[in-house]
């Protein structure tokens, strides 16, 4: 009997999404910002408070937040008020606001022994490593949801980036402000991430009773 025009019989592999929460990360509700801070401020993991909230603050992309710089946001012997970066993706220029809560946070992590002469403000473990990788970044995020109970499927980086706008937005429903904190050269861009249509049309059929 001819075997050669029998279909390849290969193994059946799983999705690689299998079991996976796919589509856009949620933002953090501000309850949780909250029991997160209280866990790192009772641990006293100093870096890792103050990484906590220049993510939420700065809504930086992962890439962009593990290489900021002492210098971007200390000068004059104090922690900067608002700060500006390029970003690496884009190319463009972002600026962000540090609120109290964080500047006081990063100014009790560079007082930290781990921060004598470092340009980075998160220094890599390892000599070869100037700053931490987004992984380790994600890994901590993944630590952060599941210590307040929260499905980290559900969550990543971007969860961080989201958060802050995700509430501006509820509260102001300016889009042009939020195109320029998250630093989006499109309209279309802004919309897409914050998922706008979903939630108008959500929020406009909560109010309409029959």
């Amino acid at each position: 009997m001819s075997t050669a025009n029998l279909p390849a019989i290969r193994a059946c592999r799983p999705a690689w999404n299998k079991g996976r929460i796919v589509g856009q990360k949620r933002p953090l509700q501000p309850k949780h910002v909250w029991a997160i801070r209280v866990r790192l401020e009772i641990a006293e993991r100093t870096r890792e408070l103050a990484l906590f909230n220049v993510a939420i603050d700065s809504k930086l992309r992962g890439c962009d937040l593990v290489r900021l710089k002492v210098a971007d946001i200390y000068a004059a012997g104090q922690v900067k008020h608002r700060a500006a970066i390029i970003q690496s993706k884009t190319r463009r220029p972002v600026s962000f606001e540090i609120t109290d809560g964080t500047r006081k946070a990063i100014g009790a992590w560079l007082e930290a022994p781990q921060m004598v002469g470092s340009e980075h403000l998160w220094p890599g473990r390892f000599h070869e490593r100037r700053h931490i990788s987004t992984r380790q970044y994600a890994r901590l995020v993944r630590d952060w949801v599941t210590s307040i109970g929260l499905e980290p499927s559900a969550y990543g980086t971007h969860s961080m980036r989201r958060t802050k706008v995700a509430q501006i937005y509820r509260k102001t429903g300016n889009l042009r402000a939020m195109q320029l904190l998250l630093g989006h050269t499109k309209m279309d861009s802004t919309v897409r991430y914050l998922g706008v249509e979903l939630e108008d049309a959500l929020a406009i059929a909560e109010a309409v009773e029959i």
